[in-house]
């Protein structure tokens, strides 16, 4: 394994957690690995990075365990105890969120488990005969249990629950009546309560608000585990991880830092390599005309055997491959007036529970405000009023003169039809457009080659938000309402993005929990929160996202910086 670092150098310890050695993993012809090496070191935060299809996915599950390398070896001390966290969860149902954390946490959910079905049947007077044996089972399990830190289980599911943004309702309530996005809150709790040695996450930011994003940080960094990480958010990197590892052409190559550091000089990197290929390139091709000018002259002949020789032994510089990410010119909108929306008195409530009250609320031509607010502080329903999906109780909600608008959710995502490809798709909604500039912008949000065939029923949740998304922005309207527009976007992809709004001369009103978006977007903020007597008070803020966290000292509703 290659690796590129800071002026302070990198101490490893003689024993890795984990050493992946010369290995080489091939599907069909697509080769992953060739020969890769890597080590994970005890309480060590790495972060792991590569293109798309390059193989970060199955590397987690080499170290699993649940592939083995084609070539080479995994060398992982005996008892070391690995958790992975994915995005694929298994169902869920039949339990509270509670149990079912920590009956996913490992041996000390088994045991916990099992306690409490020991203490029900030695309640059973059914099973008076068996008292011995039930006896003697409760005090092993019960002993195994203390030593292993059972009886503070709870108290740190709770912790972890609360950290991931769950309320207390929700924690009692069955898991089997969560959402999609929630059940992989529980599934991040059950690996996290396992204390295990090693914790691999395969982007843990996802269907996190900020709140709960800004937990995580300081609970990994806590964390005496070591963390091999995925992520496409690039402060969490920054704030977590202190070594990249990067995975790409088959290769393994560690950078010591953060992401930034990586990005600053994988950019320098690639340029040496650029520069360093043309250089022999032209080398080479120098070397070549001597020898076809003068191949048939004798009096040159040991010039040219020479030269052919010399040319024989220089090892050939592989040409370096480039990431291509595709520009694309988004159309400016049309004007609209002034006055772009109006709420007055808004009242809404879901039962006895008030969401917003008498609240007033405006935005003029231009601006761009950003939602800020803990889970069910009423973020989504203002979009949701906004864009006319629900009415408010009272009060009135009014858009202004020559207003076109464009709202995104994850529920548009369901609008797309699955018999269609990507190209259909786009063709379909913007039938006046050319081949040329459908396929750019496709080809800005990460749709090219084969890619635009792709039929829309076998598309990620990811892909399915970059497609309405570059469905929104070829024709843009001048008033973006945006409910958490990043989620899934890899970090190309939403710097691409960020840059193409940053030059948006509409006006704009999103949730986001990606601070990248909120730092290059948000000009205006409008927190959410309750007061200590239970009420809401919402609060504007004239000046920028940067400006807000300096003036109140917190990222976030309530979680100070």
């Amino acid at each position: 394994m290659r690796t590129l670092t800071e002026p302070a150098p990198i101490c490893y310890p003689l024993h890795p957690m984990i050493a992946l050695n010369n290995i080489s993993k091939q599907y069909g012809r697509q080769i992953l690995f060739l020969e890769a090496s890597m080590q994970l070191n005890p309480g060590e935060k790495v972060g792991l990075v590569g293109p798309n299809g390059a193989g970060k996915t199955t590397l987690f599950r080499v170290i699993a365990g649940e592939e083995q390398p084609d070539e080479g070896d995994v060398s992982i001390p005996k008892r070391t105890t690995i958790g992975f966290f994915r995005q694929d969860t298994a169902e869920m149902s039949g339990r509270s969120v509670l149990d079912e954390a920590i009956a996913g946490s490992g041996r000390l959910g088994d045991l916990h488990h099992e306690l409490t079905d020991l203490e029900h049947s030695l309640a059973d007077p059914g099973r008076t005969d068996e008292m011995d044996s039930l006896l003697d089972r409760y005090g092993v399990v019960q002993d195994e249990y203390q030593h292993r830190g059972g009886y503070d289980l709870e108290a740190r599911a709770y912790t972890v629950l609360h950290g991931l943004g769950f309320e207390q309702d929700q924690i009692d309530g069955d898991v089997g009546a969560l959402s999609g996005g929630w059940k992989t809150r529980v599934a991040m709790a059950k690996v996290l309560l396992m204390k295990p040695d090693v914790l691999l996450l395969d982007e843990p930011t996802n269907h996190l608000d900020i709140e709960s994003i800004l937990w995580l940080e300081q609970f990994l960094k806590n964390s005496a585990a070591a963390v091999l990480m995925t992520c496409h958010d690039r402060d969490f990197m920054n704030r977590t991880v202190t070594r990249i590892i990067e995975i790409d052409g088959g290769d393994l190559t560690s950078w010591g830092g953060d992401y930034d550091f990586y990005a600053r000089e994988r950019v320098i990197q690639e340029a040496q390599r650029e520069a360093a290929y043309a250089r022999q390139q032209a080398m080479f091709a120098k070397e070549r005309r001597f020898i076809e000018r003068f191949a048939a002259h004798a009096a040159k002949a040991a010039q040219v055997q020479s030269r052919v020789k010399k040319l024989d032994k220089i090892e050939e510089i592989e040409e370096p491959r480039r990431r291509v990410v595709v520009k694309f010119d988004f159309r400016q909108p049309s004007r609209s007036g002034d006055d772009v929306l109006m709420l007055k008195g808004v009242t809404k409530a879901y039962g006895p529970r008030k969401i917003y009250e008498r609240f007033d609320f405006s935005i003029h031509r231009g601006e761009r405000w950003c939602v800020l607010g803990r889970n069910g502080a009423g973020k989504s329903t203002l979009l949701k009023m906004v864009a006319g999906v629900i009415e408010p109780d009272a009060g009135s909600v009014r858009l202004g003169a020559s207003l076109k608008m464009g709202y995104f959710s994850q529920q548009a995502l369901d609008l797309l039809d699955p018999a269609r490809t990507v190209f259909e798709q786009l063709q379909h909604d913007h039938h006046k457009e050319t081949q040329g500039v459908l396929r750019s912008c496709l080809g800005a949000f990460q749709f090219s080659g084969k890619d635009v065939d792709k039929l829309i029923r076998v598309l990620s949740g990811g892909e399915k938000s970059r497609l309405v998304m570059a469905g929104m922005l070829i024709d843009p309207p001048n008033f973006l309402v945006l409910d958490e527009p990043t989620n899934h976007l890899d970090l190309e992809t939403k710097e691409m993005l960020v840059e193409a709004l940053g030059q948006f001369q509409g006006t704009m009103l999103f949730v986001s929990h990606d601070r990248t978006f909120l730092k290059g977007l948000g000009t205006r903020v409008l927190e959410l929160e309750y007061g200590t007597d239970g009420e809401r008070w919402p609060r504007q803020y004239p000046g920028s996202y940067i400006e807000y966290v300096r003036k109140t000292g917190h990222e976030a509703p309530g979680v100070h910086a």
